[in-house]
């Protein structure tokens, strides 16, 4: 497909964090019944976001990167699917406000079914199974017919991807996305009394909507005021699927992977040599690698190397995870790391897998507080060295859960309880998500206004 690399290159390099399927035979007819299928994404699509990507790792726009820790076959429908875009929607304007540049917004959605686990089994009362991996590969329950891996997974995973697309384009460009409700939902956020002390934010929001209702600039004399650019991405874990589903551009005649706009290699599959770079060095997608406390600045060189090897702006994005109070510890000696490479990249700050913790009622959950400190540490850090902070990657959902504690609505340890629905990873609500946002715009507004005083 491309030049010295072809789709299937993978599965001669070591693979970690991948099933072992029993029936061989099953899983080979279900990856020609993928391969078949028509991509879930676009070459075009993936070509746009790239230049996207380029733009926000130049300072010229941001990147909000957002959606399940797991996407789930039993949680799936079109409430939910609505819900977490209309909450994605109103991070976005916020965040428009505070960075006065684009917003670029990328679903955890559509294709993120695939979880890594720290341990290849887990116990409970006594009784040893093999872990759970995500939809995509085996079951929830925790019984012996359940977690075998089962290919047919895939054929659901897909169908499932390929309808919440269908309805994100809708929404993306059929009027659901008009400004000018989003910003109406912000008000109704701000108007609630433990929102209020953003209030003269979503106030100024609303002045510079009525100015340019007032100039005559409306969704029916400006069109794109009404629709969004909306793009997916998910961690290329299973990579019978990728392969699967990874196409040839007709117009450029380059290797593409249909399964979403934008993969990425997670922190614990990113060995240099292994079977998750060498999948995703190959397609043009833009690509995704989080990098830990265990990142070291040559093994970042090497990956850097291998995975955008022509230095293309946008094609790679940084996503750093290390921990509240962990970020000024490692993220200054990668990001000098890519100074000396003279590397193009996009700096993105995950602030939540490295604030996971067990909670006194035995919940795994993340604090509201230290989500956003990492946060804060991430700009910080970029401002001492002079860089540019280019983004946020959250896991959240639009639906009231209590899986995160803190926030304007105080869940505490006792609320975890009352709605802990995910599946694998604690996610922040619609409310913590919003307010959040918030925050991270007065990040971005300050950060502006640093770079102006500079004359960058």
């Amino acid at each position: 497909m491309g030049k010295g690399w072809t789709k299937s290159d993978w599965r001669t390099k070591p693979r970690v964090q991948m099933p072992d399927y029993p029936d061989q035979a099953a899983l080979k007819t279900v990856e020609d019944q993928l391969a078949k299928m028509p991509p879930l994404v676009f070459a075009g699509e993936a070509r746009k976001l790239k230049r996207a990507l380029g733009e926000a790792g130049a300072g010229r726009a941001f990147l909000l990167q957002g959606g399940d820790c797991a996407e789930s076959f039993a949680e799936f429908s079109a409430d939910n699917i609505r819900d977490t875009f209309k909450v994605l929607l109103q991070m976005a304007i916020v965040l428009t406000w505070g960075a006065k540049v684009p917003v670029i917004k990328i679903g955890r959605v559509a294709g993120q079914f695939a979880k890594p686990r720290s341990a290849g089994t887990e116990v409970l009362g006594g009784v040893e199974l093999p872990s759970y991996r995500g939809d995509i590969i085996n079951g929830f329950d925790f019984t012996s017919d359940a977690r075998v891996p089962n290919p047919q997974r895939m054929l659901q995973a897909y169908t499932q991807a390929s309808a919440s697309l269908n309805l994100l384009r809708a929404f993306s460009t059929g009027g659901y996305a008009d400004i000018h409700r989003v910003q109406s939902w912000i008000s109704g956020f701000t108007d609630e009394a433990d929102a209020r002390r953003y209030r003269e934010i979503a106030t100024q929001i609303s002045d510079a909507m009525d100015f340019m209702a007032a100039a005559g600039v409306t969704s029916k004399t400006a069109p794109e005021l009404g629709t969004v650019d909306f793009y997916t991405s998910h961690e290329a874990l299973l990579l019978e699927y990728e392969e699967a589903l990874a196409r040839v551009d007709s117009t450029t005649g380059l290797p593409v992977a249909g399964s979403g706009h934008m993969i990425w290699i997670g922190d614990r599959t990113r060995q240099p040599e292994g079977a998750h770079v060498e999948f995703c060095r190959g397609v043009q997608n833009p690509i995704g690698l989080k990098c830990g406390p265990s990142t070291t600045p040559e093994d970042l060189k090497v990956l850097m190397a291998k995975l955008n090897p022509d230095n293309e702006a946008g094609r790679l994005t940084l996503i750093a995870r290390f921990g509240a109070g962990k970020v000024g510890e490692h993220l200054p000696r990668l990001i000098r790391a890519v100074q000396e490479e003279g590397a193009s990249v996009v700096w993105s700050c995950d602030p939540m897998h490295g604030n996971t913790i067990k909670s006194a009622t035995g919940y795994k959950t993340r604090t509201f507080d230290s989500v956003l400190r990492e946060v804060r540490e991430f700009f910080a850090i970029h401002k001492a060295e002079g860089t540019i902070p280019a983004g946020v990657h959250f896991e959240m959902t639009g639906q009231d859960v209590t899986e995160c504690t803190g926030g304007v609505r105080a869940v505490t340890d006792e609320d975890l309880s009352d709605r802990y629905h995910t599946a694998c990873d604690p996610r922040l609500n619609a409310s913590q998500s919003l307010e959040l946002a918030f925050l991270v715009a007065e990040e971005l507004q300050a950060e502006r206004a640093l770079r102006k005083a500079s004359g960058l």
